[in-house]
């Protein structure tokens, strides 16, 4: 990633096709918001089935976002607490802030095309475990500020191997840096009303580490990222 992408603590790129109609989520400021679903490949040829928001003022018009186009969109992987079933529920979706021209986009291979880089701060406590082949995972939850809106936006991660026996050492408060992917996770859940499927969006870590030096403030933002974290876990 360039520099200017160092800087923000929140930057992603998508390339996928878009495989749903757009639908309007909402209005703010005058200003209509629609949501799609991307299909992003990866490597192993499976594909990721991300959640994408769109601003009216950056299209031409709603066939920029239509069902079957193939895009390329930079922004933000950000969360929102939603009540469903008198219980608050942590949503995730990607919010574009631009489209990647198209000759841009034709030099972004299949690594590229799910890219996403985070700086935050761990406001659980760090889960490790194992899976049945012995696979080692830590989970996370990374609170990233959004500074212009006074805010923060809580991201599930997911660090593998070394990465996760490293991670699980971790106090809550410790600030890191994530580069990695989005992935979408479908799972089964067995309610009163029988099995339901669900679907859940987490960062796949490519790599994390610990930011040094990252001072008094970091440690203040932890602390009030934690309680408000709260709500949406």
């Amino acid at each position: 990633m360039n520099n200017e992408q160092n800087l923000n603590s929140n930057y992603g790129q998508l390339l996928g096709k878009i495989v749903s109609k757009p639908i309007q989520t909402h209005e703010s400021y005058n200003e209509k918001f629609y949501e799609v679903m991307l299909e992003v490949k990866r490597l192993s040829k499976n594909c990721d089935i991300i959640p994408v928001s769109f601003g009216e003022r950056m299209l031409k018009s709603i066939d920029d976002i239509a069902e079957g186009k193939e895009i390329a969109v930079n922004g933000e992987f950000r969360s929102f607490n939603k009540l469903v079933d008198n219980k608050s529920k942590l949503i995730l979706y990607f919010f574009a802030k631009n489209f990647i021209g198209e000759e841009e986009k034709k030099l972004i291979d299949i690594e590229e095309s799910n890219q996403l880089m985070l700086k935050g701060f761990i406001c659980k406590p760090p889960v490790f475990r194992e899976t049945p082949f012995g696979r080692q995972i830590c989970d996370l939850l990374l609170a990233v500020n959004r500074p212009v809106y006074n805010r923060s936006d809580y991201i599930p991660c997911l660090a593998w191997g070394r990465n996760a026996f490293f991670a699980k050492q971790w106090a809550v408060g410790t600030s890191v840096e994530v580069e990695g992917r989005i992935q979408s996770r479908p799972y089964k859940k067995t309610t009163d009303k029988g099995e339901e499927e669900h679907v859940a969006y987490e960062v796949s870590c490519k790599s994390i580490a610990v930011i040094e030096n990252a001072g008094i403030e970091s440690k203040q933002n932890a602390n009030y990222s934690q309680e408000e974290a709260q709500v949406g876990c």
